[in-house]
């Protein structure tokens, strides 16, 4: 069977915090043939752990790339590096997929009023700054 991966499904893989479903949700992912892991779902899945259950970047980093690595995985690879690049840089990995997602669509700079992402963006080599 061929799976997308809802947050919810992840979280209870990662966080292991109701016994049940997360065997249930291990299942899940190692009975697929395929997992589709969506930007949307991984977003969503760094701002549930960082907010809800308090990971810092370097443990949710390092959690998707454990969700990622597996041979069934399917994921937009390049997007999902560079959120990667972003947390691993102290930055939001959201913000390094919005960027990335950006430049692929021949934006030439990302704007936002968020002064950290920009300064994290510009060292990761994107161009970014604040709106004029």
């Amino acid at each position: 069977m061929r799976i997308t991966a809802d947050t919810s499904l992840l979280v209870r893989v990662l966080v292991q915090d109701d016994p049940e479903q997360a065997l249930r949700a291990e299942q899940e992912l190692s009975q697929a043939v395929v997992v589709a892991f969506t930007l949307p779902a991984l977003c969503e899945l760094c701002w549930v752990l960082s907010n809800t259950y308090r990971y810092g970047n370097s443990d949710i980093a390092q959690s998707i790339r454990l969700l990622i690595g597996g041979e069934t995985a399917l994921l937009d690879q390049a997007a999902v590096e560079a959120g990667l690049v972003m947390l691993d840089g102290g930055g939001d990995f959201a913000d390094g997929v919005i960027a990335h997602l950006g430049s692929v669509m021949n934006a030439e700079t990302f704007v936002s009023f968020d002064r950290d992402a920009v300064k994290r963006l510009n060292i990761c080599g994107h161009a970014a700054r604040l709106p004029v």
